[in-house]
C-alpha cells in the first residue's frame, strides 16, 4: 500500500460548491480506498492504496466526488513521498515572505515553462516571483507588500499556463507532510 495525498480544488468556495468533510471520506472510501483522513475543510485528503497509476487515482477519486457531490471536482494526488519533497524544496527556497504553493495536476514541460516566464516578464510584477519544480510551483510574494488577493501571480494565472492547479498556503503543505509523511 501507498499513502497519497489528494488535493481537491475549488471545493467549499461560496453556497453551490459545499462538500462536507464527511462525505468527501464517505465517497473516498465508497472508491475503494483505505487509511482515509481529512485537513481542514479544504480539500486535503489522505488515502492509502495498491493502485500504482496516478491517473487512475485521480480518476476513481474524481468519479466518486462527482457522484457524491454533484458537481466536478477536480483531484491532484502526490504520494507522501513526493509531497515531502515539495515541502524541502520549500525551506530550501527560504522565503520570508507569503508562500503558497500551486500543485500542479501534469509536470510543466520547458517549452510550457518557457511560455510561463515570458508571461510573467509581460505581466511586470514587483515583490513577487515563481519556482516551478515538477508538479509544485511555488509563489513567492515579499512580506508586507504583496497580498494573495491582489497578487499578479495567483493559481489562476498558472493555471493558465501550466494547466489545472490547486492553491495552498505553504504552511499546510508543511504540516500535511508531519501528519501524514
Amino acid at each position: 500500500m501507498t499513502t497519497y495525498v489528494a488535493f481537491l480544488r475549488a471545493i467549499n468556495l461560496g453556497a453551490t460548491r459545499k462538500f462536507p468533510r464527511a462525505a468527501i471520506v464517505a465517497a473516498t472510501e465508497a472508491a475503494g480506498f483505505d487509511g482515509v483522513a481529512t485537513h481542514i475543510n479544504t480539500g486535503n485528503v489522505r488515502l492509502d492504496t495498491a493502485m500504482r497509476s496516478r491517473a487512475r487515482i485521480e480518476s476513481a477519486l474524481e468519479a466518486a466526488y462527482r457522484a457524491e457531490a454533484g458537481f466536478e471536482v477536480p483531484t491532484i494526488a502526490f504520494t507522501a513521498a513526493e509531497l515531502a519533497a515539495v515541502a524541502v524544496v520549500a525551506d530550501a527556497l527560504d522565503h520570508h515572505g507569503r508562500h503558497y504553493v500551486s500543485l500542479l495536476k501534469a509536470e510543466p514541460t520547458a517549452a510550457t515553462l518557457a511560455a510561463l516566464e515570458e508571461a510573467i516578464g509581460a505581466a511586470g510584477v514587483d515583490g513577487e516571483r515563481v519556482h516551478v519544480e515538477g508538479r509544485a510551483a511555488h509563489l513567492l510574494l515579499a512580506e508586507g507588500e504583496s497580498q494573495y488577493h491582489t497578487a499578479k501571480l495567483s493559481n489562476a494565472f498558472l493555471e493558465r499556463h501550466l494547466g489545472v492547479a490547486t492553491n495552498r498556503n505553504v504552511t499546510v503543505v508543511r504540516t500535511l507532510v508531519r501528519k501524514w509523511c
